[in-house]
């Protein structure tokens, strides 16, 4: 039997010094849309990676659905630069890269997302939000100094 700590049953808690992960809004769009977009990113890094712990009982015994066990900072930054980020963190490798455009906010079902996505560029989207999770000193380097979004 393993004895070392786990944050996940997938992760050990080592995983949390050495990973990283975080994302990066497009601070102009409205509250609709940002919560929108954060959904989206969430879920699909939860559906990605072991990030998410096991359920756990209060003190009267009521069973409470197991969340993440990574912090996930949303920081803000503009379309521009998220498109740039994103570049950056494809060319750098190693971290997960997951990204919203506007496509995404466009369509109602995923058929037509798919067929307006496969009809752009990397070069031509509108990049709404990006998330990133890969080793500390990468993501780190990638989004430097970006502020909060509040």
């Amino acid at each position: 039997m393993n004895s070392t700590p786990s944050a996940t049953d997938d992760a050990p808690l080592d995983a949390q010094t050495t990973t990283k992960c975080a994302m990066v809004l497009d601070s102009d769009l409205p509250l609709g849309l940002l919560a929108n977009t954060a959904a989206v990113l969430a879920l699909t890094l939860g559906s990605r990676l072991p990030i998410i712990g096991p359920d756990v009982p209060d003190g009267s015994g009521s069973v409470h659905t197991g969340l993440t066990t990574t912090p996930v900072p949303i920081l803000r930054s503009d379309a521009g630069s998220i498109k740039a980020l994103r570049g950056k963190a494809l060319e750098l490798g190693g971290v997960l890269v997951v990204d919203v455009t506007e496509k995404a906010q466009t369509t109602t079902n995923y058929a037509d997302y798919t067929a307006k996505l496969s009809a752009g560029t990397a070069e031509t989207l509108r990049y709404l939000g990006v998330a990133l999770f890969g080793p500390k000193k990468s993501v780190n380097r990638l989004i430097g100094n970006l502020p909060l979004l509040r």
